[in-house]
Protein backbone atom coordinates (compact mmCIF):
# COMPACT_ATOMS: atom_id res chain seq x y z
CA UNK A 1 0.00 0.00 0.00
CA UNK A 2 1.54 3.19 -1.14
CA UNK A 3 1.77 6.08 1.47
CA UNK A 4 -1.60 8.45 1.73
CA UNK A 5 -1.18 12.08 1.00
CA UNK A 6 -3.04 15.16 2.26
CA UNK A 7 -4.34 17.85 0.22
CA UNK A 8 -3.08 21.64 1.31
CA UNK A 9 -5.26 22.87 3.80
CA UNK A 10 -4.90 24.90 6.99
CA UNK A 11 -5.17 22.77 10.12
CA UNK A 12 -3.25 22.25 13.51
CA UNK A 13 -1.71 19.42 13.47
CA UNK A 14 0.15 17.95 16.32
CA UNK A 15 3.93 17.11 15.49
CA UNK A 16 3.89 14.08 18.20
CA UNK A 17 1.13 12.09 17.74
CA UNK A 18 -0.43 13.49 14.30
CA UNK A 19 -3.69 14.89 15.63
CA UNK A 20 -5.43 17.24 13.75
CA UNK A 21 -8.53 19.96 14.44
CA UNK A 22 -9.29 23.18 12.54
CA UNK A 23 -7.83 26.26 14.08
CA UNK A 24 -9.37 27.88 16.93
CA UNK A 25 -9.92 31.46 18.07
CA UNK A 26 -6.04 31.46 19.98
CA UNK A 27 -2.62 32.63 18.41
CA UNK A 28 0.23 30.06 18.61
CA UNK A 29 1.55 28.73 20.35
CA UNK A 30 -1.32 25.46 20.30
CA UNK A 31 -1.64 22.94 23.04
CA UNK A 32 -2.77 19.64 21.14
CA UNK A 33 -6.02 18.24 23.22
CA UNK A 34 -4.84 14.68 22.57
CA UNK A 35 -1.45 14.62 24.23
CA UNK A 36 -0.62 17.85 25.05
CA UNK A 37 2.49 18.86 23.40
CA UNK A 38 2.59 22.50 22.36
CA UNK A 39 3.81 23.58 18.83
CA UNK A 40 3.29 26.58 16.76
CA UNK A 41 2.81 26.03 13.14
CA UNK A 42 -0.48 25.78 11.75
CA UNK A 43 -0.50 25.64 8.09
CA UNK A 44 0.68 22.06 6.67
CA UNK A 45 1.40 21.50 2.99
CA UNK A 46 1.14 18.54 1.30
CA UNK A 47 3.15 15.63 3.46
CA UNK A 48 3.27 11.96 4.04
CA UNK A 49 0.57 9.96 6.02
CA UNK A 50 2.88 9.08 9.71
CA UNK A 51 2.03 5.10 9.40
CA UNK A 52 4.11 2.42 9.19
CA UNK A 53 4.62 0.21 5.82
CA UNK A 54 2.14 -2.26 5.41
CA UNK A 55 4.30 -4.84 4.37
CA UNK A 56 5.77 -4.93 8.17
CA UNK A 57 4.84 -8.33 9.31
CA UNK A 58 6.69 -7.48 13.12
CA UNK A 59 4.94 -8.29 16.01
CA UNK A 60 4.23 -5.05 16.57
CA UNK A 61 2.27 -4.41 13.29
CA UNK A 62 0.37 -7.75 14.25
CA UNK A 63 -0.77 -6.90 18.00
CA UNK A 64 -4.53 -6.60 17.92
CA UNK A 65 -5.02 -2.85 17.97
CA UNK A 66 -2.04 -1.35 16.29
CA UNK A 67 -4.10 -0.99 13.31
CA UNK A 68 -5.19 2.10 14.36
CA UNK A 69 -3.76 5.85 13.59
CA UNK A 70 -2.30 8.20 16.36
CA UNK A 71 -4.70 10.27 17.64
CA UNK A 72 -8.01 8.04 17.11
CA UNK A 73 -7.44 5.46 19.01
CA UNK A 74 -9.70 6.07 21.92
CA UNK A 75 -11.91 3.02 22.13
CA UNK A 76 -13.19 3.53 25.92
CA UNK A 77 -12.16 7.23 26.45
CA UNK A 78 -14.46 8.21 23.37
CA UNK A 79 -17.56 7.00 25.42
CA UNK A 80 -16.48 8.26 28.00
CA UNK A 81 -16.47 11.87 26.48
CA UNK A 82 -19.44 11.21 25.50
CA UNK A 83 -20.75 10.90 28.50
CA UNK A 84 -19.64 13.45 30.39
CA UNK A 85 -20.58 15.83 27.68
CA UNK A 86 -24.28 14.25 27.89
CA UNK A 87 -23.97 15.27 31.67
CA UNK A 88 -22.88 18.37 30.58
CA UNK A 89 -25.60 19.21 28.44
CA UNK A 90 -27.69 17.37 31.07
CA UNK A 91 -26.90 20.22 33.72
CA UNK A 92 -25.27 17.99 35.84
CA UNK A 93 -22.90 20.79 36.91
CA UNK A 94 -20.40 18.30 39.66
CA UNK A 95 -18.57 15.27 37.66
CA UNK A 96 -16.46 13.41 39.83
CA UNK A 97 -13.97 11.23 37.83
CA UNK A 98 -12.60 8.57 39.35
CA UNK A 99 -8.47 7.65 38.12
CA UNK A 100 -5.27 7.36 39.01
CA UNK A 101 -4.15 9.07 35.84
CA UNK A 102 -4.30 12.90 36.12
CA UNK A 103 -2.41 13.43 32.84
CA UNK A 104 -4.56 11.00 31.15
CA UNK A 105 -7.88 12.45 32.74
CA UNK A 106 -6.53 16.40 31.98
CA UNK A 107 -5.32 14.90 28.32
CA UNK A 108 -9.57 13.96 28.18
CA UNK A 109 -10.59 17.43 29.14
CA UNK A 110 -8.59 18.86 26.91
CA UNK A 111 -9.92 17.35 23.98
CA UNK A 112 -14.03 17.42 25.51
CA UNK A 113 -13.38 20.93 26.20
CA UNK A 114 -11.87 21.58 22.00
CA UNK A 115 -15.34 19.43 21.32
CA UNK A 116 -17.80 21.45 23.21
CA UNK A 117 -16.36 25.14 22.19
CA UNK A 118 -15.67 25.91 25.82
CA UNK A 119 -12.41 26.81 27.74
CA UNK A 120 -10.87 24.45 29.91
CA UNK A 121 -9.78 25.77 33.35
CA UNK A 122 -7.21 23.53 35.12
CA UNK A 123 -6.56 23.87 39.10
CA UNK A 124 -3.97 22.19 40.76
CA UNK A 125 -3.36 22.94 44.93
CA UNK A 126 0.74 23.44 43.84
CA UNK A 127 0.09 26.24 40.79
CA UNK A 128 -3.53 27.09 41.63
CA UNK A 129 -6.56 27.89 39.07
CA UNK A 130 -5.23 28.68 35.37
CA UNK A 131 -6.68 28.75 31.62
CA UNK A 132 -5.76 25.77 29.93
CA UNK A 133 -4.41 27.83 27.14
CA UNK A 134 -2.31 30.13 29.12
CA UNK A 135 0.29 30.15 31.41
CA UNK A 136 -0.49 32.85 34.07
CA UNK A 137 -2.94 31.58 37.04
CA UNK A 138 -5.86 33.19 38.79
CA UNK A 139 -4.07 35.50 41.70
CA UNK A 140 -4.45 33.94 45.22
CA UNK A 141 -6.10 30.73 43.51
CA UNK A 142 -3.93 28.37 45.16
CA UNK A 143 -6.44 28.16 48.14
CA UNK A 144 -9.24 26.42 46.65
CA UNK A 145 -12.02 28.95 48.35
CA UNK A 146 -10.43 32.00 46.76
CA UNK A 147 -10.39 30.01 43.22
CA UNK A 148 -14.16 28.71 44.06
CA UNK A 149 -14.59 32.58 44.53
CA UNK A 150 -13.58 33.55 41.28
CA UNK A 151 -15.76 30.94 40.18
CA UNK A 152 -18.83 31.70 40.81
CA UNK A 153 -17.73 35.79 40.77
CA UNK A 154 -16.61 35.45 36.97
CA UNK A 155 -19.79 33.93 35.68
CA UNK A 156 -18.11 32.26 32.76
CA UNK A 157 -19.23 29.21 31.14
CA UNK A 158 -15.99 26.79 30.74
CA UNK A 159 -15.11 23.05 32.51
CA UNK A 160 -13.10 23.80 35.88
CA UNK A 161 -11.28 20.54 36.43
CA UNK A 162 -9.99 20.26 39.82
CA UNK A 163 -7.08 17.68 40.46
CA UNK A 164 -6.15 16.51 44.16
CA UNK A 165 -9.40 18.51 45.94
CA UNK A 166 -10.21 15.26 47.55
CA UNK A 167 -8.34 16.03 50.65
CA UNK A 168 -9.66 19.41 51.04
CA UNK A 169 -13.40 18.53 51.29
CA UNK A 170 -13.12 17.41 54.48
CA UNK A 171 -13.52 21.41 55.51
CA UNK A 172 -16.77 21.93 55.76
CA UNK A 173 -16.84 25.39 54.88
CA UNK A 174 -15.10 24.97 51.52
CA UNK A 175 -17.85 21.49 51.18
CA UNK A 176 -20.62 24.08 51.11
CA UNK A 177 -19.22 26.42 48.93
CA UNK A 178 -18.32 23.50 46.04
CA UNK A 179 -22.45 23.04 46.20
CA UNK A 180 -23.01 26.49 45.78
CA UNK A 181 -20.92 27.29 43.10
CA UNK A 182 -21.50 23.80 41.33
CA UNK A 183 -25.42 25.02 41.31
CA UNK A 184 -24.52 27.99 39.64
CA UNK A 185 -23.29 25.54 36.05
CA UNK A 186 -27.63 24.61 36.42
CA UNK A 187 -28.19 28.07 34.42
CA UNK A 188 -24.48 28.27 32.09
CA UNK A 189 -23.23 25.52 30.34
CA UNK A 190 -19.78 23.92 31.79
CA UNK A 191 -18.88 22.42 34.58
CA UNK A 192 -16.83 21.27 37.70
CA UNK A 193 -15.22 18.14 37.64
CA UNK A 194 -13.08 16.49 40.40
CA UNK A 195 -9.97 13.64 39.27
CA UNK A 196 -8.70 11.94 41.91
CA UNK A 197 -9.22 8.38 43.80
CA UNK A 198 -11.34 7.90 46.45
CA UNK A 199 -12.99 11.45 46.22
CA UNK A 200 -16.28 11.91 48.56
CA UNK A 201 -18.90 14.34 46.95
CA UNK A 202 -20.53 16.67 49.81
CA UNK A 203 -24.14 14.85 50.24
CA UNK A 204 -26.36 18.35 49.36
CA UNK A 205 -24.61 18.23 45.96
CA UNK A 206 -25.19 14.32 44.99
CA UNK A 207 -28.24 15.89 43.63
CA UNK A 208 -26.66 17.78 40.94
CA UNK A 209 -23.53 15.27 40.73
CA UNK A 210 -22.60 12.49 39.16
CA UNK A 211 -19.89 9.62 39.47
CA UNK A 212 -17.88 8.33 36.83
CA UNK A 213 -14.60 5.96 36.21
CA UNK A 214 -11.73 6.61 33.91
CA UNK A 215 -11.38 2.91 32.64
CA UNK A 216 -8.13 1.45 32.84
CA UNK A 217 -5.97 1.22 29.24
CA UNK A 218 -7.09 -1.99 27.52
CA UNK A 219 -4.94 -4.03 25.41
CA UNK A 220 -5.11 -2.57 22.24
CA UNK A 221 -4.43 0.98 23.84
CA UNK A 222 -1.19 -0.49 24.91
CA UNK A 223 -0.30 -2.16 21.59
CA UNK A 224 -1.20 1.42 20.10
CA UNK A 225 1.28 2.62 22.47
CA UNK A 226 4.18 0.05 21.52
CA UNK A 227 3.71 0.87 17.94
CA UNK A 228 4.05 4.90 18.26
CA UNK A 229 7.13 4.71 20.48
CA UNK A 230 8.47 2.47 18.07
CA UNK A 231 7.60 4.83 15.03
CA UNK A 232 8.88 7.63 17.41
CA UNK A 233 12.19 6.20 18.17
CA UNK A 234 12.70 4.69 14.52
CA UNK A 235 13.09 8.47 13.24
CA UNK A 236 16.20 9.27 15.44
CA UNK A 237 18.14 6.15 16.22
CA UNK A 238 18.11 2.54 14.60
CA UNK A 239 15.96 -0.01 16.68
CA UNK A 240 14.67 -3.04 15.59
CA UNK A 241 12.08 -5.45 17.43
CA UNK A 242 12.96 -9.41 18.11
CA UNK A 243 9.91 -10.51 20.02
CA UNK A 244 7.78 -13.67 18.65
CA UNK A 245 4.14 -12.64 18.49
CA UNK A 246 3.83 -14.64 21.56
CA UNK A 247 6.22 -12.62 23.29
CA UNK A 248 4.42 -9.56 22.39
CA UNK A 249 0.71 -11.48 23.70
CA UNK A 250 2.91 -11.80 27.05
CA UNK A 251 4.11 -8.01 26.85
CA UNK A 252 0.67 -6.59 26.17
CA UNK A 253 -0.69 -8.93 29.14
CA UNK A 254 2.10 -8.07 31.96
CA UNK A 255 1.28 -4.67 30.26
CA UNK A 256 -2.20 -4.48 31.83
CA UNK A 257 -2.09 -3.05 35.41
CA UNK A 258 0.17 -0.11 34.28
CA UNK A 259 -0.91 3.54 33.64
CA UNK A 260 -0.11 4.94 30.15
CA UNK A 261 2.46 6.85 31.56
CA UNK A 262 4.30 4.25 33.31
CA UNK A 263 3.76 2.17 30.43
CA UNK A 264 5.57 4.21 28.29
CA UNK A 265 8.37 5.05 30.19
CA UNK A 266 9.40 1.41 30.33
CA UNK A 267 8.79 0.60 26.38
CA UNK A 268 11.03 3.91 25.99
CA UNK A 269 13.72 2.91 28.76
CA UNK A 270 13.63 -0.73 27.39
CA UNK A 271 13.92 0.08 23.43
CA UNK A 272 16.87 2.80 24.34
CA UNK A 273 19.16 0.54 26.13
CA UNK A 274 20.15 -1.54 23.63
CA UNK A 275 17.92 -0.56 20.62
CA UNK A 276 15.56 -3.30 20.36
CA UNK A 277 12.41 -4.62 22.29
CA UNK A 278 12.73 -8.22 22.87
CA UNK A 279 11.63 -11.40 25.48
CA UNK A 280 14.18 -9.62 27.95
CA UNK A 281 12.61 -6.90 28.54
CA UNK A 282 9.51 -8.74 29.38
CA UNK A 283 11.89 -8.10 33.26
CA UNK A 284 11.36 -4.33 32.78
CA UNK A 285 7.49 -4.81 33.31
CA UNK A 286 7.58 -7.47 36.03
CA UNK A 287 9.66 -4.93 38.40
CA UNK A 288 7.90 -2.36 37.66
CA UNK A 289 4.46 -4.23 38.59
CA UNK A 290 6.56 -5.91 42.02
CA UNK A 291 7.00 -1.73 42.74
CA UNK A 292 3.62 -1.06 42.67
CA UNK A 293 2.08 -4.17 44.51
CA UNK A 294 4.31 -3.77 47.23
CA UNK A 295 3.79 -0.25 47.48
CA UNK A 296 0.38 -1.21 48.60
CA UNK A 297 1.27 -3.63 51.03
CA UNK A 298 -1.73 -5.90 50.76
CA UNK A 299 -0.72 -8.69 48.03
CA UNK A 300 3.03 -10.27 47.89
CA UNK A 301 4.56 -10.24 44.44
CA UNK A 302 6.82 -13.55 43.99
CA UNK A 303 8.80 -13.97 41.20
CA UNK A 304 7.98 -16.96 38.88
CA UNK A 305 11.35 -19.55 39.04
CA UNK A 306 9.55 -22.80 38.86
CA UNK A 307 8.51 -24.52 35.94
CA UNK A 308 6.23 -27.71 35.42
CA UNK A 309 9.77 -30.05 34.84
CA UNK A 310 10.08 -29.11 38.56
CA UNK A 311 7.00 -30.93 39.60
CA UNK A 312 7.22 -34.58 39.78
CA UNK A 313 4.01 -36.14 39.54
CA UNK A 314 0.62 -34.71 39.08
CA UNK A 315 -0.01 -35.92 35.68
CA UNK A 316 -3.82 -34.92 35.26
CA UNK A 317 -3.37 -31.22 36.65
CA UNK A 318 -0.25 -30.62 34.54
CA UNK A 319 -2.61 -31.73 31.70
CA UNK A 320 -5.74 -29.61 32.46
CA UNK A 321 -3.63 -26.93 33.13
CA UNK A 322 -1.74 -27.27 29.32
CA UNK A 323 -5.11 -27.16 28.04
CA UNK A 324 -5.81 -24.01 29.17
CA UNK A 325 -2.12 -22.41 28.45
CA UNK A 326 -3.46 -21.50 24.65
CA UNK A 327 -5.93 -19.17 26.66
CA UNK A 328 -3.07 -17.14 27.48
CA UNK A 329 -1.02 -17.36 24.42
CA UNK A 330 -3.72 -16.44 22.02
CA UNK A 331 -6.51 -14.25 23.41
CA UNK A 332 -7.81 -12.60 20.48
CA UNK A 333 -8.23 -16.28 19.16
CA UNK A 334 -9.67 -17.21 22.45
CA UNK A 335 -12.19 -14.44 22.59
CA UNK A 336 -13.08 -14.98 19.15
CA UNK A 337 -14.10 -18.74 19.90
CA UNK A 338 -16.12 -17.64 22.75
CA UNK A 339 -14.18 -19.00 25.83
CA UNK A 340 -13.82 -17.17 28.95
CA UNK A 341 -10.91 -16.41 30.86
CA UNK A 342 -10.43 -19.87 33.56
CA UNK A 343 -11.73 -18.67 37.24
CA UNK A 344 -9.34 -21.23 39.20
CA UNK A 345 -8.33 -24.43 41.17
CA UNK A 346 -8.40 -25.35 44.49
CA UNK A 347 -5.71 -28.06 45.51
CA UNK A 348 -6.73 -30.06 48.45
CA UNK A 349 -4.26 -32.18 50.12
CA UNK A 350 -1.58 -33.47 52.63
CA UNK A 351 1.12 -30.81 53.26
CA UNK A 352 3.76 -30.87 51.81
CA UNK A 353 2.73 -33.03 48.59
CA UNK A 354 3.23 -29.59 46.38
CA UNK A 355 0.46 -27.81 46.18
CA UNK A 356 2.22 -24.29 46.81
CA UNK A 357 5.03 -25.02 44.56
CA UNK A 358 2.19 -25.89 41.49
CA UNK A 359 0.95 -22.53 42.42
CA UNK A 360 4.54 -21.05 41.23
CA UNK A 361 4.77 -23.52 38.50
CA UNK A 362 1.50 -22.43 36.62
CA UNK A 363 2.93 -18.68 36.95
CA UNK A 364 5.63 -19.42 35.14
CA UNK A 365 4.07 -21.80 32.30
CA UNK A 366 1.50 -19.23 31.96
CA UNK A 367 4.13 -16.10 32.03
CA UNK A 368 1.96 -14.34 34.25
CA UNK A 369 2.88 -12.44 37.33
CA UNK A 370 1.87 -14.27 40.64
CA UNK A 371 0.64 -12.57 43.66
CA UNK A 372 0.18 -14.30 47.19
CA UNK A 373 -2.35 -12.99 49.36
CA UNK A 374 -1.60 -13.50 53.01
CA UNK A 375 -4.74 -13.35 55.65
CA UNK A 376 -2.63 -11.97 57.71
CA UNK A 377 -1.75 -9.15 56.04
CA UNK A 378 -5.46 -8.00 55.32
CA UNK A 379 -7.10 -8.72 59.14
CA UNK A 380 -7.00 -5.73 60.93
CA UNK A 381 -7.99 -5.06 64.79
CA UNK A 382 -10.76 -2.14 64.07
CA UNK A 383 -14.09 -2.38 63.01
CA UNK A 384 -14.28 -2.54 59.03
CA UNK A 385 -10.35 -2.04 58.53
CA UNK A 386 -10.18 -6.04 57.29
CA UNK A 387 -13.51 -5.48 54.44
CA UNK A 388 -11.60 -2.52 53.49
CA UNK A 389 -8.32 -4.06 53.04
CA UNK A 390 -9.76 -7.07 51.28
CA UNK A 391 -11.14 -4.72 48.46
CA UNK A 392 -8.25 -3.18 48.36
CA UNK A 393 -6.60 -6.12 47.71
CA UNK A 394 -9.19 -7.29 45.33
CA UNK A 395 -8.83 -3.80 43.49
CA UNK A 396 -5.14 -4.24 43.25
CA UNK A 397 -5.08 -7.37 41.84
CA UNK A 398 -7.87 -6.54 39.23
CA UNK A 399 -5.72 -3.71 37.98
CA UNK A 400 -2.45 -6.17 37.78
CA UNK A 401 -4.68 -8.69 35.99
CA UNK A 402 -4.15 -10.77 34.12
CA UNK A 403 -2.58 -12.23 36.78
CA UNK A 404 -2.52 -15.74 39.15
CA UNK A 405 -3.85 -14.59 42.98
CA UNK A 406 -2.35 -17.46 45.05
CA UNK A 407 -4.50 -18.06 48.42
CA UNK A 408 -2.12 -20.65 50.59
CA UNK A 409 -4.38 -22.52 53.28
CA UNK A 410 -7.45 -20.47 52.11
CA UNK A 411 -8.99 -22.26 55.50
CA UNK A 412 -7.14 -19.69 57.00
CA UNK A 413 -8.64 -16.99 55.92
CA UNK A 414 -12.08 -17.91 55.42
CA UNK A 415 -12.52 -20.76 57.95
CA UNK A 416 -16.34 -21.56 59.09
CA UNK A 417 -17.98 -22.08 62.24
CA UNK A 418 -15.64 -19.35 63.96
CA UNK A 419 -17.11 -16.45 65.45
CA UNK A 420 -14.59 -15.35 67.71
CA UNK A 421 -13.47 -12.81 65.78
CA UNK A 422 -17.15 -11.07 65.95
CA UNK A 423 -18.33 -11.94 62.61
CA UNK A 424 -15.22 -10.73 60.39
CA UNK A 425 -14.41 -13.70 59.10
CA UNK A 426 -17.86 -14.48 57.47
CA UNK A 427 -18.06 -10.64 55.94
CA UNK A 428 -15.03 -10.96 54.50
CA UNK A 429 -16.05 -14.56 52.94
CA UNK A 430 -19.51 -12.70 51.51
CA UNK A 431 -17.17 -10.01 49.98
CA UNK A 432 -14.96 -12.63 48.35
CA UNK A 433 -17.90 -14.85 47.02
CA UNK A 434 -19.63 -11.81 45.54
CA UNK A 435 -15.89 -10.77 44.10
CA UNK A 436 -15.62 -14.40 42.49
CA UNK A 437 -18.95 -13.64 41.04
CA UNK A 438 -18.18 -10.65 39.37
CA UNK A 439 -14.55 -9.64 39.46
CA UNK A 440 -13.31 -7.44 36.73
CA UNK A 441 -10.28 -8.37 35.29
CA UNK A 442 -8.73 -12.04 34.37
CA UNK A 443 -7.61 -13.67 37.11
CA UNK A 444 -6.80 -17.18 37.97
CA UNK A 445 -7.17 -18.05 41.18
CA UNK A 446 -5.07 -20.87 43.23
CA UNK A 447 -6.25 -22.01 46.27
CA UNK A 448 -4.78 -24.86 48.23
CA UNK A 449 -5.96 -26.30 51.64
CA UNK A 450 -5.04 -28.75 54.26
CA UNK A 451 -7.93 -29.04 56.07
CA UNK A 452 -11.44 -29.17 54.03
CA UNK A 453 -13.80 -29.82 56.64
CA UNK A 454 -12.85 -26.05 57.80
CA UNK A 455 -13.85 -24.34 54.56
CA UNK A 456 -17.52 -23.24 54.48
CA UNK A 457 -19.46 -25.25 51.67
CA UNK A 458 -20.41 -22.16 49.90
CA UNK A 459 -16.91 -21.74 48.80
CA UNK A 460 -17.01 -25.26 47.59
CA UNK A 461 -19.84 -25.26 45.53
CA UNK A 462 -19.82 -25.93 41.78
CA UNK A 463 -18.95 -23.28 39.92
CA UNK A 464 -16.91 -21.40 42.44
CA UNK A 465 -13.07 -22.89 40.85
CA UNK A 466 -13.01 -24.31 37.68
CA UNK A 467 -11.87 -27.49 39.50
CA UNK A 468 -10.86 -29.63 42.52
CA UNK A 469 -8.34 -31.27 42.15
CA UNK A 470 -6.75 -34.06 45.55
CA UNK A 471 -3.02 -34.05 45.66
CA UNK A 472 -1.87 -37.57 47.17
CA UNK A 473 1.56 -38.18 48.19
CA UNK A 474 3.70 -39.41 46.06
CA UNK A 475 4.03 -43.52 44.70
CA UNK A 476 7.18 -45.24 44.13
CA UNK A 477 7.38 -44.04 40.41
CA UNK A 478 6.83 -40.51 41.84
CA UNK A 479 9.27 -40.27 44.33
CA UNK A 480 12.29 -41.87 42.44
CA UNK A 481 11.67 -38.69 40.43
CA UNK A 482 11.55 -36.23 43.35
CA UNK A 483 14.87 -37.49 44.40
CA UNK A 484 16.02 -36.79 40.64
CA UNK A 485 14.53 -33.61 40.93
CA UNK A 486 16.21 -32.35 44.23
CA UNK A 487 19.62 -33.91 43.75
CA UNK A 488 20.26 -32.50 40.69
CA UNK A 489 19.20 -28.88 41.94
CA UNK A 490 21.92 -29.24 44.37
CA UNK A 491 24.31 -30.29 41.90
CA UNK A 492 24.90 -33.91 42.30
CA UNK A 493 24.58 -36.46 39.86
CA UNK A 494 21.27 -38.36 39.93
CA UNK A 495 23.00 -41.57 38.47
CA UNK A 496 25.07 -42.31 40.90
CA UNK A 497 22.64 -42.39 43.27
CA UNK A 498 20.33 -45.98 43.55
CA UNK A 499 16.98 -44.25 43.11
CA UNK A 500 14.98 -47.09 43.54
CA UNK A 501 15.99 -47.99 46.88
CA UNK A 502 15.57 -44.10 48.01
CA UNK A 503 11.74 -44.62 46.42
CA UNK A 504 11.55 -47.64 48.54
CA UNK A 505 13.01 -46.47 51.91
CA UNK A 506 10.80 -43.11 51.66
CA UNK A 507 7.01 -44.97 51.39
CA UNK A 508 4.75 -42.46 52.80
CA UNK A 509 7.04 -39.37 52.57
CA UNK A 510 5.72 -36.14 51.15
CA UNK A 511 7.96 -34.13 48.57
CA UNK A 512 8.56 -31.82 51.29
CA UNK A 513 9.81 -34.45 53.34
CA UNK A 514 12.18 -35.93 50.25
CA UNK A 515 13.73 -32.74 50.26
CA UNK A 516 14.42 -31.97 53.98
CA UNK A 517 15.77 -36.12 54.16
CA UNK A 518 18.50 -35.11 51.47
CA UNK A 519 19.29 -31.94 53.01
CA UNK A 520 19.98 -33.79 56.31
CA UNK A 521 21.93 -36.06 54.48
CA UNK A 522 24.29 -33.59 52.67
CA UNK A 523 25.25 -31.67 56.32
CA UNK A 524 26.12 -35.10 57.59
CA UNK A 525 28.20 -35.29 54.68
CA UNK A 526 29.84 -32.41 54.55
CA UNK A 527 30.61 -31.82 58.23
CA UNK A 528 32.58 -35.27 57.96
CA UNK A 529 33.63 -33.73 54.71
CA UNK A 530 32.76 -37.27 52.87
CA UNK A 531 30.16 -37.52 49.49
CA UNK A 532 26.96 -38.10 49.94
CA UNK A 533 25.26 -40.83 49.05
CA UNK A 534 22.44 -43.41 48.89
CA UNK A 535 23.19 -44.71 52.41
CA UNK A 536 23.35 -41.04 53.92
CA UNK A 537 20.00 -40.21 52.36
CA UNK A 538 18.74 -43.68 53.34
CA UNK A 539 19.78 -43.23 56.97
CA UNK A 540 18.18 -39.97 57.67
CA UNK A 541 14.95 -41.34 55.68
CA UNK A 542 14.73 -43.88 58.89
CA UNK A 543 15.22 -41.23 61.40
CA UNK A 544 12.37 -38.96 60.11
CA UNK A 545 8.66 -40.11 61.37
CA UNK A 546 6.70 -38.93 57.71
CA UNK A 547 3.05 -36.90 58.62
CA UNK A 548 1.41 -40.28 57.01
CA UNK A 549 2.74 -41.61 60.61
CA UNK A 550 2.24 -39.36 62.71
CA UNK A 551 -1.36 -38.40 61.56
CA UNK A 552 -3.08 -41.43 59.96
CA UNK A 553 -5.91 -41.00 60.84
CA UNK A 554 -6.16 -37.29 59.49
CA UNK A 555 -4.78 -38.50 55.98
CA UNK A 556 -7.63 -41.10 55.96
CA UNK A 557 -10.22 -38.77 56.64
CA UNK A 558 -8.76 -36.14 53.96
CA UNK A 559 -8.87 -39.07 51.39
CA UNK A 560 -12.46 -40.57 52.35
CA UNK A 561 -13.55 -37.23 51.95
CA UNK A 562 -11.88 -36.37 48.80
CA UNK A 563 -13.14 -39.57 46.85
CA UNK A 564 -16.18 -38.83 44.75
CA UNK A 565 -16.21 -35.37 45.26
CA UNK A 566 -12.44 -34.39 43.67
CA UNK A 567 -10.44 -34.88 40.74
CA UNK A 568 -6.88 -37.13 41.19
CA UNK A 569 -4.24 -34.52 40.47
CA UNK A 570 -1.94 -37.88 40.22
Amino acid sequence: MKNRTRTSRTIEKCPKCGYERQPGDLAPPYECPHCGVVYSKAHVKKEKADTMPSKDHSPIQKAKGSRHRTGQNRGMDDDLLKEVKLLIRSRYSLICLETEEEERAESLLRHLADQMGLPLFIWIPTRGLQRADLGKAVYGSIDPKMALDHIEISKYPAIYHFQGLGPFLEDRVLAAQLVQVARRFTEVEGAIILTGTDVQIPRPARAHSARLTLSAPRRQDYAQLVRQIYRDLSRRMHIRVTMSRDDMNKLLNNLHGLTLLEAEKILTKAFIVDAKLGPDDLKLVMQAKKAIIEREGLLEYFPVERSMTDIAGLTRLKAWLAERKSIITQPERAQDYGLPFPKGILLLGVPGAGKSLCAKAVATEWGLPLLKMDPSNLYNKYIGESEKNFKRAMAVAERMSPVILWIDEIEKAFASGESEDGGVSDRVLGIFLSWMQDRRGDIFIVATSNDVTRLPPELLRKGRFDEVFFVDLPDADVREKIFDIHLSRRGHDPSAFDLPSLAAATEGFSGAEIEQAIVSAMYTAFSGDALLTTELVVGEARKTRPLSQTRAEYIQDLRHWAKGRTVSAQ
